[in-house]
C-alpha cells in the first residue's frame, strides 16, 4: 500500500512516500526548484517520490495533506476581524492564494499529479506528533510539538504507544513560543522562518540583559510552560510585520535592517530570547513528563530545530532519552501525515522499533550512480579522476588534512535542513582559519556563524560531553574540558576579534561558549562518510571533521551533480567529490557566468 504525504503553501513544501508503513522516500521541494524554503506545491518532490517507488500517481492508495486548510482559514479570518480595518492590506495579499488553491487542496493535488482518489487531511500538530513518534526508536514515549502555528495550535503534547497516539492538550494562537522567537528573528534583521538558527548562533556573543524585560513586558509564563503574549507589542495578528513601534521603543531603537552591522544590542537580544525560549521549553518538558509519566520524549515542530534548547532538555530534563524528528519543521509534516494515515486511520500495527529509528539516517532523497555522475562530467568535458574503493576514503582525508575545502556528494540526499555527509562541504577542524575561510570564501555568509563537527560515533565522548548518538545534528554539547583553551570574558572585544580567539584543539567547530552542534557518524547509516573520518583520524589523530551544508547562502542544499559542480565553481572550494569521482579546481576550465549570480539569491 502506497501513501503520499504532502506539505505545502506555507514554507518548506515537501513530499513523502510511505509503502506498507516503511518510509520509502522524502524530499523538500526547494531542492528541485532551487528556491530556498519554496512554499509552492511540491510537484518536483512528488515526482521524485513516485519515481523512487516505481509507481505513478494513479497507483497511490491514499494522498494526505498535513494541515486542515479550513481551520487555518478560520483562524486567519478571525484574526483579521479582530484587528480590522488594520489588517486589510495583509488580508488582500493573502486572499488570492487562499481562494485560488489553499481551500481547494483535493483539486490541486488531482490536477498537479493525476491522482484520482480521495485526499485525506491530518491536523498540523497531529502530523508533527506522528512524524516524531512513529519513526522514533521507542515503543512508547511522551510527545511534545512546538512551532509558530498550525491551524489554531501552537504547541501540543500527548503520548504514543505502539500504533496509537493520544494528544492531550494544545496551546492556541496567538500565544506561541515559535512566533515569539520569530518576532525577535525579524527584529534582529533576519528572515522569519529561515533565520531563526542565525539568532541562535548569535546568542553566545551576547549577555541576556533583556531577559527580565521580556518576561515582564512581552510574555507571561506559567509553571506548566503555557504562555500568554502581550499582543500590544506585536503586529503579526493582522499586519505585514512581526513587531510594532512599541516593541521598538521597548528595545530603544528600530529593528536592525538586514545586511547592516550587527551591534551589541542584537547580540544581547539574541542571548536574552534564547534563554527565555530554553526556560519555557524546560517548563513544558517537565510538565509533559509529569502528565504522561513516560521516560522517553519525542519532539517535532520548528522550535525543535533549536538544538541548544534540545541539548539542555537532554542534560537537565526529566526524560532519560529524547528523539527529534530530523525534518522537525513543516517539511516533516509530509512524513507525519503519511504515517498517521497508515497507523491511525488504517489501524496498522507499528513494528517493534528495537531501539533503532526508521528514517534510514534521514538519507531519503535522490541519489545518482557513479555512471550518471561520469556521464554528466564527460558530456560537459569537465576533467576528473576515478577513486578506487580501497583508497577512496584516505585520498579524501588527505585533501582535508592538507587544509583543502572539499565538496562532498555521495548517496541519497538528506531530508531536513541539515547536511549529514551526503551533500556536505568538509574541512579540517584543527585549523584556526577554517571557519573564516568557509564562511567568507565558500558560504558567503555572516562570519559569526559556527560550523558543526562530524565525529565518529564511537569516539564522540572523547571530544564532547555527550554520552549518546546525535546523528541528525540536533543536539548541542560542550567540548570536553581537557580540550578547551582558556579565554578572557571578551565583553569589550569586538565580534571579529572574538572570532579569532582559539578556544580548543578543534577551533573551527568550537563556538564562543565551548559548545558544538555535533553529528555522530556510524558505519551502518553512512559507511562512506564514516570511512573518510576514520582515515582522517589515522592521518591526524583527530576523529572530527568540519561539516557544513553544500550550498552558498541564500541557496538550497545541492541535489544533483549539476548543482554540485556549479556551487564548486562559483566558490573557492578546492576539491569536489561526487560518488567515486574527484575533481580538482586547478584542473577545471574557466567558469563563465553572466552577471553576478549572487544577485539572484534570496539572502536571509
Amino acid at each position: 500500500m502506497d501513501i503520499l504525504g504532502i506539505s505545502s503553501f506555507y514554507h518548506d513544501s515537501a513530499a513523502c512516500l510511505v509503502r506498507d508503513g516503511r518510509i520509502l522516500a522524502a524530499a523538500q521541494e526547494e531542492r528541485f526548484t532551487r528556491k530556498k524554503h519554496d512554499p509552492r506545491f511540491p510537484a518536483g518532490a512528488i515526482k521524485y517520490c513516485l519515481e523512487e517507488g516505481g509507481i505513478s500517481a494513479r497507483d497511490l492508495d491514499y494522498a494526505v495533506f498535513y494541515d486542515k486548510p479550513f481551520l487555518t482559514f478560520e483562524r486567519l479570518l478571525m484574526s483579521y476581524l479582530t484587528v480590522a480595518p488594520k489588517g486589510l492590506r495583509s488580508w488582500l495579499e493573502a486572499m488570492p492564494l487562499w481562494l485560488g488553491k489553499k481551500l481547494y487542496i483535493p483539486k490541486v493535488v488531482q490536477k498537479e499529479t493525476g491522482y484520482e482518489g480521495d485526499v485525506l487531511f491530518t491536523e498540523h500538530h497531529e502530523a508533527h506528533a506522528a512524524s516524531s513518534f512513529y519513526p522514533s526508536p521507542f515503543d512508547e514515549a511522551a510527545i511534545l510539538t512546538i512551532d509558530g502555528v498550525g491551524e489554531w495550535a501552537t504547541a501540543s503534547y500527548g503520548f504514543g504507544k505502539d500504533k496509537d497516539i493520544t494528544l492531550i492538550k494544545e496551546l492556541h494562537f496567538p500565544d506561541s513560543l515559535g512566533l515569539l522567537y520569530s518576532s525577535f528573528t525579524y527584529f534582529t534583521g533576519f528572515r522569519v522562518n529561515s533565520g531563526e538558527y542565525k539568532l541562535m548562533g548569535l546568542a553566545p556573543y551576547g549577555v541576556p540583559r533583556y531577559k527580565d524585560l521580556i518576561l515582564s513586558e512581552l510574555i507571561d509564563v506559567k509553571e506548566d510552560g503555557s504562555i500568554r503574549l502581550n499582543l500590544s507589542y506585536f503586529d503579526f495578528l493582522g499586519g505585514l510585520r512581526m513587531t510594532n513601534r512599541r516593541f521598538s521603543r521597548l528595545f530603544k531603537g528600530p529593528p536592525r535592517k538586514p545586511e547592516t552591522e550587527i551591534t551589541q544590542r542584537e547580540m544581547d537580544i539574541a542571548a536574552s530570547i534564547q534563554v527565555v525560549t530554553e526556560d519555557v521549553f524546560m517548563k513544558m518538558a517537565r510538565h509533559v513528563h509529569n502528565e504522561t509519566g513516560r521516560k522517553n520524549l519525542c519532539l517535532a515542530g520548528g522550535v525543535a530545530l533549536n538544538c541548544v534548547a534540545n541539548g539542555r532538555v537532554l542534560r537537565e530534563g526529566p526524560f532519560e532519552n529524547i528523539w527529534i524528528q530530523p525534518a522537525a519543521g513543516d517539511a516533516g509534516g509530509a512524513m507525519g501525515a503519511a504515517l498517521s494515515v497508515w497507523h491511525r486511520y488504517l489501524g496498522n500495527e507499528r513494528p517493534d522499533p528495537k531501539g533503532y529509528d526508521t528514517p534510514q539516517g534521514s538519507y531519503l532523497g535522490p541519489s545518482f550512480s557513479n555512471e550518471a555522475v561520469k556521464a554528466f562530467l564527460d558530456e560537459k568535458g569537465y576533467p576528473y579522476h576515478d577513486l578506487d574503493s580501497g583508497g577512496r576514503g584516505s585520498l579524501i582525508a588527505e585533501q582535508i588534512a592538507e587544509g583543502k575545502i572539499v565538496g562532498y556528494m555521495a548517496g541519497r540526499m538528506e531530508f531536513g535542513p541539515r547536511a549529514l555527509g551526503a551533500r556536505s562541504i568538509l574541512g579540517d577542524p584543527r585549523r584556526q582559519d577554517t571557519q573564516t575561510v568557509m564562511n567568507l570564501k565558500i558560504k558567503y555568509r555572516e562570519s559569526f556563524r559556527p560550523f558543526a563537527p562530524s565525529v565518529l560515533e564511537e569516539k564522540a565522548s572523547e571530544y564532547f560531553e555527550m554520552d549518546r548518538p546525535s546523528p541528525y545534528m540536533l543536539l548541542v554539547a560542550n567540548i570536553q574540558k581537557d580540550r578547551r583553551f582558556p579565554q578572557s570574558s571578551g565583553d569589550k572585544m569586538p565580534m571579529m576579534e572574538r572570532l579569532k580567539v582559539k578556544r580548543s584543539d578543534i577551533p573551527a567547530v568550537t563556538h564562543l561558549d565551548y559548545s558544538a552542534r555535533l553529528q555522530t557518524v556510524n558505519q551502518k547509516h553512512k559507511p562512506d562518510y564514516h570511512k573518510v573520518i576514520a582515515e582522517f583520524e589515522k592521518l591526524t589523530g583527530c576523529a572530527v571533521i568540519v561539516n557544513t551544508s553544500f550550498n552558498v547562502r541564500g541557496e538550497p542544499i545541492i541535489c544533483t551533480p549539476e548543482d554540485a559542480y556549479r556551487c564548486f565553481m562559483r566558490t573557492e572550494m578546492d576539491v569536489l567529490v561526487m560518488e567515486d569521482c574527484i575533481l580538482f579546481k586547478k584542473e577545471q576550465p574557466t567558469w563563465e557566468e553572466k552577471g553576478d549570480w549572487r544577485d539572484e539569491l534570496e539572502l536571509d
